[in-house]
């Protein structure tokens, strides 16, 4: 499955709601011509979509009401999609909610309404610093309390929730008292492998393993899928063989300041023939140094995920000459 129009796509970050509706049209469309276990059940593959209030202006609102209504406008123009939601977090509602009985009440509208269970998206503030202090308080146990009972209270309208705090004994402990059938996708960027793999706590599958939702599993997608099939299968071994390597490439992406992660990933799809060019919205290409680039090219290297090998020296070679650096 794909979850698209989400932070990777640098949603927040330069890409406006219309051009993000326009992406997920695209998208859902695109996945009819697909099939496999990550389906819908009706034989379409699953894309999952970023619902959010990013098309609100921060400045100008007020009030809680004015976050609901933002959210369910997303909402329902993805619904009337086929789209199915990964509520995102709010600036908006960070903004403005006085105590985490305002989160409740957000939430609780929108899951009320939800058509089919949704994802949440607990993003934390190394990725966006406005998002500080989500659920209410700047204390993580407390917040996590807050993001459970709403769980809770909504286990039928929650398939789980992706949690981007880069902690894994936060993610963990969460994890452990998730609503039974709730899944734990996990965000983590520098510990997946050993939260994918599980520790077996529980009667519960969700209590002892997270699922993925990840922004390196786009730059990682061969080794990920990989490394993912021996799992299903039970080998273990196979799976950390695979996955290990990618690690040190992922917390060298991810590293601060991590909301600029996203330009390895278009390094990443550059150096692999998957674009034509190394170009961002808002020109944040030019976010990570020349140094950065050069390490994350011979991370990319050990991890055996230069799908290209000689196109991707060829366009190497190119930003280093840009740099007055011939080979």
């Amino acid at each position: 499955g794909v979850a698209e129009a989400m932070d990777t796509a640098q949603r927040g970050m330069g890409l406006d709601w219309p051009t993000s509706l326009e992406l997920i049209r695209r998208s859902l469309d695109a996945a009819k011509d697909f099939s496999g276990a990550a389906s819908t059940g009706s034989g379409q593959a699953l894309v999952a979509c970023g619902c959010g209030t990013d098309h609100l202006v921060l400045e100008d609102v007020k009030t809680v009401d004015e976050v609901i209504a933002g959210y369910e406008e997303q909402m329902a123009a993805i619904e009337k999609l086929g789209g199915k939601l990964i509520v995102m977090a709010s600036r908006a509602l960070a903004k403005v909610a006085k105590s985490p009985a305002d989160y409740e009440r957000v939430y609780d509208r929108i899951l009320s309404q939800a058509r089919q269970p949704v994802v949440l998206h607990w993003l934390g503030e190394m990725f966006d610093p406005a998002l500080a202090g989500y659920w209410g308080t700047a204390n993580v146990d407390q917040a996590m309390d807050t993001a459970l009972d709403i769980i809770a209270a909504h286990p039928d309208k929650v398939d789980g929730i992706k949690i981007s705090l880069l902690d894994k004994d936060k993610e963990i402990d969460m994890r452990r008292r998730l609503a039974p059938g709730v899944r734990m996708y996990t965000g983590d960027d520098f510990n997946y492998a050993e939260l994918i793999a599980g520790d077996g706590y529980g009667q519960e599958t969700c209590h002892g393993q997270s699922d993925a939702l990840l922004g390196i599993f786009d730059a990682i997608a061969p080794a990920a899928s990989a490394a993912l099939g021996e799992l299903a299968q039970g080998n273990v071994e196979k799976f950390h063989a695979i996955l290990g390597p990618t690690v040190p490439l992922s917390r060298h992406i991810f590293a601060a300041p991590t909301r600029f992660y996203k330009t390895g990933v278009v390094f990443m799809a550059w150096l692999n023939g998957h674009q034509k060019h190394f170009t961002m919205v808002g020109g944040q290409q030019s976010t990570r140094s020349l140094q950065h680039f050069a390490e994350l090219f011979r991370l990319a290297d050990a991890a055996n995920l230069l799908e290209q090998p000689e196109l991707a020296v060829r366009r190497m070679q190119t930003l280093l000459a840009l740099h007055g650096i011939e080979s």
